[in-house]
């Protein structure tokens, strides 16, 4: 990701551990996709008078639900099947750095959201570069591309709403809570 705003880079480490348990990061990915469908979906449940932003959360929805159907056709492909949902600790105590109250819990959240797309997109470019040739390499690669997008529109929808210098230093001080809770993560075969 070439303008990654992260400040914490994925240790090689975490690459290394998707790749020697594909299968369970595979699985792991599934549920972030669905995951994702349903914040979007939660997002314009919340806030119908945000014209701009019901159009975009209905569209990501449909996007993220779609990644999981691509995901789950990998999952079966390998004989696999899907898993029930964990909690995925990295999105829980992200989330506690939401602010209540109503404009910079709307603030925080788009933010938060446009964090994790962005991790998102960096990890899942670090699983493409260590694929080999062939379909699923290609598909890490759209989906890393879809991330960066994510992360942009989230952005995007921020700055719609906030004025862009209550977004730009919200948005510095999310970055360094993400990037100091990243690298306590333990490192293991799923996305966060």
């Amino acid at each position: 990701m070439p303008d990654s705003p992260l400040q914490y880079a994925t240790p090689p480490a975490w690459t290394e551990a998707v790749m020697a348990d594909f299968d369970a990061f595979l699985l792991d990915h599934a549920a972030a996709e669905k995951k994702a469908s349903g914040m979007a979906i939660s997002m314009l449940s919340h806030y119908p008078d945000r014209i701009d932003l019901v159009a975009a959360m209905a569209d990501l929805a449909v996007e993220e639900l779609t990644h999981y159907r691509e995901v789950v056709k990998w999952i079966h492909q390998r004989g696999l099947v899907t898993a029930p949902d964990t909690r995925d600790a990295y999105v829980v105590s992200f989330r506690e750095a939401i602010r209540q109250g109503k404009e910079v819990y709307l603030l925080d959240r788009l933010l938060t959201a446009s964090i994790i797309e962005a991790r998102g997109a960096e990890r899942f470019a670090l699983v493409a570069a260590a694929l080999s040739e062939g379909a699923l390499k290609k598909f890490y690669q759209s989906i890393a591309r879809s991330e960066e997008r994510h992360f942009e529109l989230f952005l995007t929808l921020a700055k719609r709403y906030v004025d862009a210098d209550t977004v730009n230093t919200r948005w510095r001080e999310l970055l360094d809570i993400e990037a100091a809770m990243v690298a306590t993560l333990p490192i293991r075969a799923a996305l966060h």
